[in-house]
């Protein structure tokens, strides 16, 4: 009696806990469920243009970005320059194959380019045959790229070599697997003694008859004798519009539909010192002669293939203006003083030249037989790096910008002082802001600008991103955070004329900084999710910013803008509406739209949404697609419509406007995001 007295007391508690966690379930829930009004006057004449060129993208060489990464060479240190001028040099990551007993290699200075003059000495000791024969499949070296080759079946690699022998030369030249037992494609040079006596190019392309994602590239004999090697580059043959850039990652970019592109750096521009900065001019030409450089900003050697003209080439290919940062005397640790800044003044004025100049000019010239004859669009000239406090940048700058006013009136110079130290003795066109910061203080950094003047040049916002613990690897609240900003950032686009994240590209085998939009490695890639957020700014530039007022009491968590924008893939007209919630609950959003002078389409219209279970979600490789954009279409579109706005969300309305070709075309168009 009294153990079932007991048990019933036990149920009886067990009911009370159940009804009071429903009842809490219920309360949180009414409480999440709130409803806010959103209003938008979307008549034209309340409108404000935002700036063509507003959301742009910025590459830095940091992280393995280019050099191993969006430039499509596939040889880590080609030209042996990375150990250094003095002799015999590290060669890495070049390795033998063999041993000591039969290959002798070291670097010496008998190169045919004297720019950069390292060259590599292979000494081979072993015969085809006999008592000092070689290992099966012979000696020599081998190169495994950026933490192994990525070669496809079927596909064509080009391979590039100078070579020197005073005897006769076989050699194979072979793609591999990372020990050497798969072949992959193998091509034989044959050349008698007289034929490699001086410096010979070599060039031929090797077809994979199979795929490998950590493949080197080896070059083997069974003959003794010694050979010389320099420049030693493979190329995929299928690059981005053929212009040497691996394919999935321009395409990334492109995806975005970027309308600046601004280049080369960052940190990278100036160098820890001087030496080591990057100077434009050596980077142009033909590749086999630029010297390269030692990135001691970020602690690693570049080729320099990709150099200034393609950086040039690749905002073309984008269809993106190119925003050129130029060293201005300064890195991290020095200062050219004003009195003798002119040569630096100078060398900017020649890469303009460079860009811009007629085939004719000295510099318009060498562009012209890199294969461009045409100008580049060169109209944004960024002056140093955030360098306002550094002692000689404002006189120093005055005398950059002068110099190029009076050659190019046409560009738009930045500067790195905000409007403070901007007057008529220290003019500039922009001023340049950097954003490093917490999410949350990114989230209330959506009103930057609004108590900006509203006259004087304009702020181009040229890096932003969350850091800190709540960054992680790019999460959804870093994503969210920066949404929110970018949202602020178009509501104040009469004071803010560009805006792009930072840093751009991560290569997984040298992360130097997190977090980054594009992770990848040799073989994958993935975006983060501030990589999908920006997808929802990139039908901004250019549109038509509506006002728009939110109303929620006792919830400050919600940033919206609202544009119109004209679709070049299915000749539409959209209004979109853009909502941050950066709370931890759910909305229900009355939006309310007056002074359309067409109707929003019953069918057509799309809803879009970037969110996730957790706000720390990050995307990886093995969940590439944990946390991106999901589009379904909106049911009840119209001028007055409810719907409601996950906690922690980004979601975008695109209302289809007047005449519509039908709900088919407007899906394709959403659901490709």
């Amino acid at each position: 009696m009294g153990i079932l007295r007991a048990c019933s007391v036990c149920r009886l508690f067990h009911v009370l806990v159940l009804v009071c966690a429903l009842y809490q379930i219920l309360y949180v829930g009414s409480v999440a469920a709130q409803t806010a009004q959103l209003s938008v006057d979307a008549s034209p004449q309340n409108a404000q243009v935002i700036p063509g060129n507003m959301f742009g993208i910025f590459f830095e060489e940091i992280n393995h970005a280019g050099a191993g990464g969006l430039w499509a060479e596939l040889v880590s240190n080609r030209g042996f320059e990375a150990g250094g001028s003095n002799t015999p040099s590290n060669i890495d990551p070049w390795l033998i194959i063999g041993d000591e007993s039969n290959i002798i290699v070291a670097t010496d200075r008998s190169s045919c380019f004297a720019s950069n003059p390292i060259a590599l000495q292979m000494e081979v000791l072993c015969e085809a045959s006999g008592t000092n024969a070689c290992p099966s499949g012979g000696v020599g070296i081998y190169n495994p790229g950026y933490w192994g080759m990525n070669i496809e079946r079927t596909k064509v690699y080009r391979a590039t070599m100078y070579i020197r022998s005073s005897e006769s030369v076989e050699l194979t030249v072979s793609l591999t697997s990372s020990d050497g037992l798969q072949n992959l494609a193998s091509h034989t040079i044959t050349g008698d003694k007289e034929d490699f006596v001086e410096w010979t190019k070599v060039e031929f392309d090797l077809a994979s008859s199979g795929r490998n994602t950590n493949a080197r590239l080896q070059l083997t004999t069974t003959k003794s004798g010694i050979i010389w090697f320099d420049q030693v580059s493979l190329m995929p043959s299928d690059t981005y519009m053929g212009h040497g850039f691996r394919k999935d990652l321009a395409s990334m970019l492109a995806n975005l539909k970027p309308r600046f592109l601004k280049f080369p750096g960052g940190n990278y521009v100036m160098g820890s010192y001087l030496v080591n900065a990057f100077r434009w001019s050596e980077t142009v030409g033909p590749w086999e002669e630029r010297p390269g450089h030692f990135n001691d900003a970020w602690a690693y050697w570049t080729d320099d293939g990709l150099g200034f003209f393609e950086f040039l080439q690749l905002s073309e290919d984008l269809g993106a203006c190119p925003l050129w940062v130029v060293n201005d005397g300064a890195s991290l640790n020095e200062e050219v003083p004003s009195a003798t800044i002119a040569a630096f003044v100078k060398d900017v004025v020649n890469g303009i030249e460079f860009a811009r100049g007629d085939p004719q000019t000295a510099w318009g010239s060498v562009r012209a037989a890199m294969g461009h004859p045409e100008p580049f669009p060169l109209f944004y000239v960024s002056i140093g790096n955030q360098e306002c406090s550094k002692h000689y940048y404002k006189d120093n700058y005055v005398k950059f910008y002068s110099a190029i006013k009076t050659s190019y009136p046409d560009i738009k110079v930045i500067s790195s002082c905000d409007t403070s130290a901007i007057s008529p003795v220290s003019p500039a066109d922009l001023y340049d802001v950097h954003v490093y910061t917490s999410s949350g203080d990114m989230f209330s950094k959506s009103r930057m600008f609004e108590t900006t003047a509203r006259n004087g040049p304009k702020a181009v916002v040229s890096e932003y991103a969350v850091t800190g613990n709540d960054a992680g690897r790019g999460t959804l609240i870093a994503a969210l955070a920066e949404a929110a900003f970018l949202i602020g950032l178009e509501r104040n686009s009469d004071v803010v004329e560009m805006a792009s994240c930072a840093p751009l590209f991560v290569n997984d085998n040298d992360r130097r900084w997190s977090p980054d939009a594009i992770v990848f490695n040799s073989w994958q890639h993935y975006g983060c999710p501030n990589y999908w957020m920006l997808h929802f700014f990139k039908d901004s530039s250019g549109a038509a910013l509506h006002p728009s007022t939110i109303q929620l009491s006792n919830y400050d968590q919600l940033v919206t803008s609202a544009i119109t924008w004209n679709s070049s893939q299915d000749g539409n007209t959209y209004l979109k509406i853009k909502v941050v919630n950066f709370g931890s609950k759910a909305v229900n959003l009355n939006i309310s739209v007056t002074g359309l002078q067409t109707d929003i389409q019953t069918f057509g219209s799309i809803k879009t949404v970037l969110t996730s279970g957790w706000l720390r979600d990050e995307n990886s490789f093995q969940q590439p697609d944990k946390v991106v954009p999901a589009a379904s279409p909106i049911t009840n579109a119209g001028e007055q419509m409810g719907v409601v706005l996950d906690s922690y969300s980004l979601t975008s309305f695109d209302l289809l406007l007047g005449s519509s070709q039908g709900m088919h075309s407007a899906w394709s168009l959403h659901s490709s995001v």
